[in-house]
């Protein structure tokens, strides 16, 4: 992903899975994702704002110690923050209903131990 041009979802989806081939960078992406969509339905629930400023930490203190700390490379959302949020809703999504197998195998993916 070198060039600077504006890219389109379907053409960052296949990199981003790329990135997360290992199962337990994926297993600790869910976890963030499920935690930091916790902590801003229960901000909104009890009308206490200041944990909406948790939201990001959470979500993406659990997302880059699996890139740094499991998967070893540099997280998407350092280039591709929007995108990369998108996506990693997609893969959550997709391990949740068991898709995301068969998505890695799609898209040519070897999953990394």
């Amino acid at each position: 992903m070198a060039d600077n041009r504006k890219m389109t979802f379907a053409e960052f989806w296949p990199y981003y899975v790329a990135e997360h081939s290992c199962p337990a960078t994926r297993a600790v992406h869910l976890a963030g994702t499920l935690s930091y969509l916790a902590v801003l339905v229960g901000a909104l629930l009890t009308r206490t704002w200041w944990l909406l400023a948790l939201t990001p930490v959470v979500g993406y203190g659990f997302a880059w110690f699996s890139h740094f700390f499991i998967e070893r490379n540099r997280p998407a959302t350092f280039r591709y923050p929007l995108l990369s949020l998108l996506a990693d809703h997609k893969m959550a999504f997709y391990t949740l209903t068991g898709r995301m197998e068969e998505e890695l195998e799609r898209l040519g993916v070897s999953p990394r131990p």
